[in-house]
């Protein structure tokens, strides 16, 4: 059976609407609704920022601010001194759960915008994974793909095409070993998703129809930072490295690797390609604004270590791309 490995970025919800699918409208959103975050945690939050002149985070440079003073009150809370005094002050110690707080609604909005991606591109895409059970990576937090892979049942338990490694009692990587002669393929959120909950003693995920009902969540499986500090995400985090490492195995019985709507910027993505695509196939499908063809050709042969095969096909609307 061929397979091929789909990694998915933000190209595909920039393709529908640049504007709802962007980092700043979905902080602006959270920020601007007064039934998510209280002044308390904005004022923890807007303290941090590098510009004391910023009204509310901008961009991956901003939640990165947050993300390093994130980890520094994480690690200070666990510090006690000898007469049982916090290292934090009061405010200091609510700052982890704000931030978390701010990240996880962040990561919501995206699930919450109200546009689908047109049958002409989701048929011939279902009906290819159906037929391969190639693999599927996003690196996004919007259901474009998810609900419709529902809906046509291409995430159907163990009679889908693809799985998740999530059951009724949580996540477990041995949920995705293949038994009994099953031969589907992996669904992996490479950055997470606001579905997946932090529990006691587990992960689980809750429907899309509850998530926005979530409150007080610390969530450890939302990458939502600059690219320098996610890795430090993914490694904190048992479903995202269980993802990394089923997807390292998804491009090893791969005979092709297709890019799509992915800007090339997410350096702990490419080092892994490197190593992994020098007898590989691979297609970059991506917009034909993202530069001239020769500079982006040479961009990508250098970001991948010049795989086998670099194919790369530029588009007005990346939407219109069919031949998987």
């Amino acid at each position: 059976m061929v397979r091929q490995t789909l990694v998915f970025g933000n190209g595909l919800g920039m393709s529908l609407d640049a504007n709802a699918f962007s980092l700043d409208t979905a902080i602006q959103s959270v920020w601007d609704n007064p039934n998510l975050l209280d002044e308390m945690q904005k004022s923890l939050i807007c303290s941090c920022l590098p510009d004391s002149r910023k009204s509310f985070p901008h961009g991956e440079e901003d939640m990165d601010t947050l993300h390093m003073v994130l980890s520094a009150c994480d690690l200070l809370k666990k510090i006690k001194s000898a007469d049982k005094k916090h290292w934090l002050s009061y405010e200091g110690r609510n700052f982890p759960s704000a931030v978390r707080e701010f990240i996880y609604r962040t990561a919501i909005h995206f699930h919450q915008i109200e546009k689908s991606l047109p049958e002409t591109f989701i048929d011939p895409l279902v009906m290819f994974v159906k037929r391969s059970n190639s693999h599927v990576a996003t690196l996004n937090y919007d259901d474009l793909l998810y609900t419709p892979f529902i809906e046509h049942q291409v995430l159907s338990g163990y009679d889908g095409a693809l799985v998740d490694g999530f059951h009724a009692s949580g996540f477990d990587k041995k949920n995705m070993d293949r038994k009994f002669g099953r031969k589907y393929g992996y669904y992996l959120h490479l950055h997470g998703s606001p579905l997946y909950i932090d529990k006691t003693s587990c992960i689980v995920k809750v429907s899309r129809e509850n998530v926005n009902n979530q409150t007080g969540i610390l969530s450890s499986n939302i990458v939502l930072t600059h690219v320098d500090h996610k890795p430090s995400i993914i490694n904190a985090s048992k479903v995202l490295r269980a993802y990394w490492s089923k997807f390292k195995s998804a491009i090893l019985e791969s005979d092709e690797i297709i890019l799509f709507g992915y800007s090339g910027l997410d350096t702990h993505l490419n080092e892994l390609l490197k190593n992994f695509i020098q007898k590989k196939r691979v297609r970059v499908i991506e917009w034909n604004g993202s530069g001239c063809f020769e500079a982006r050709k040479c961009f990508w042969e250098k970001e991948l270590g010049k795989p086998q095969r670099l194919t790369l096909i530029q588009l007005k609307n990346v939407l219109e791309f069919t031949d998987w």
